[in-house]
């Protein structure tokens, strides 16, 4: 299971949210690439970098802050936040995003989303699922969390999963910067649903994303067969170290 830090950007300065709120901006550092050298130096090989502005914006906003980065470290960056164009991707990509992750568009405008997993492939377009839980599963977010959508989780996933997608970033809403734990039987029941539909070919490579809140979840993760795990507030209020996460990467 490949761990895969979070850096969140407002005004280029690395900060966290709870629960997707803008209100609860809380800045970590004010510059980004220091904090990515310090996950380069622990041994990490991924980033995940958010473009918070840019998710409110619906455009890409912070690309010079990943180019930073990209230029900078040798860390395989996915990046999303607020892309909505072609011309968006274009500047993500030649930016130096490894991927990109595409969420509300993925919602709103198919014709595109599905475009691009058809020109750039679905090793480089990943599905971001974020969802607030219901009694169905959940219901997908949109517009950096601000808007909620009729789309239910588990069909939303299954039906990108036919069209070619393989990468998902899957965030449980009401647990994200919580510390309170991810959703390991949401997680599990996507990859159970996604590989009685789907088939070898095109296993669901599942990143949980959301609430993770100590070293002790990342076994259990990855027991449940998620590919990738994000995680952010926890690295930032020391509930998880460094060194327990380039042990990690070591002994898997």
């Amino acid at each position: 299971m490949r761990i895969i830090p979070a850096i969140d950007i407002i005004d280029g300065k690395c900060v966290r949210l709870t629960k997707g709120d803008y209100n609860t901006k809380k800045i970590y550092n004010e510059n980004p690439l220091e904090v990515a050298k310090e996950f380069e130096a622990a041994g990490i090989e991924y980033l995940h970098v958010v473009d918070l502005d840019g998710a409110k914006a619906s455009e890409i906003i912070n690309y010079k802050v990943l180019e930073q980065i990209a230029s900078k470290t040798n860390l395989k960056i996915d990046f999303g936040g607020g892309l909505k164009s072609d011309k968006d991707l274009e500047i993500a990509f030649n930016s130096g995003a490894n991927q990109i992750t595409g969420g509300s568009i993925a919602v709103k405008n198919r014709a595109v989303f599905e475009g691009w997993i058809s020109t750039y492939g679905a090793q480089k377009i990943i599905l971001g699922a974020d969802f607030y839980p219901d009694t169905s599963g959940g219901k997908i977010a949109t517009n950096g969390w601000q808007e909620e959508s009729s789309l239910e989780l588990i069909p939303f996933i299954k039906d990108y999963q036919q069209k070619g997608i393989q990468y998902v970033i899957c965030t449980d809403i009401s647990k994200d910067g919580m510390l309170q734990g991810p959703s390991f039987e949401v997680y599990k029941q996507i990859l159970k649903e996604s590989a009685i539909s789907s088939g070898v070919e095109n296993a669901l490579k599942l990143i949980a994303s959301g609430g993770i809140s100590s070293f002790e979840e990342l076994p259990r993760l990855a027991e449940n067969g998620c590919e990738g795990v994000i995680i952010g507030k926890a690295i930032y209020e020391n509930k998880i170290s460094l060194k327990q996460l380039t042990n990690f990467i070591l002994n898997n």
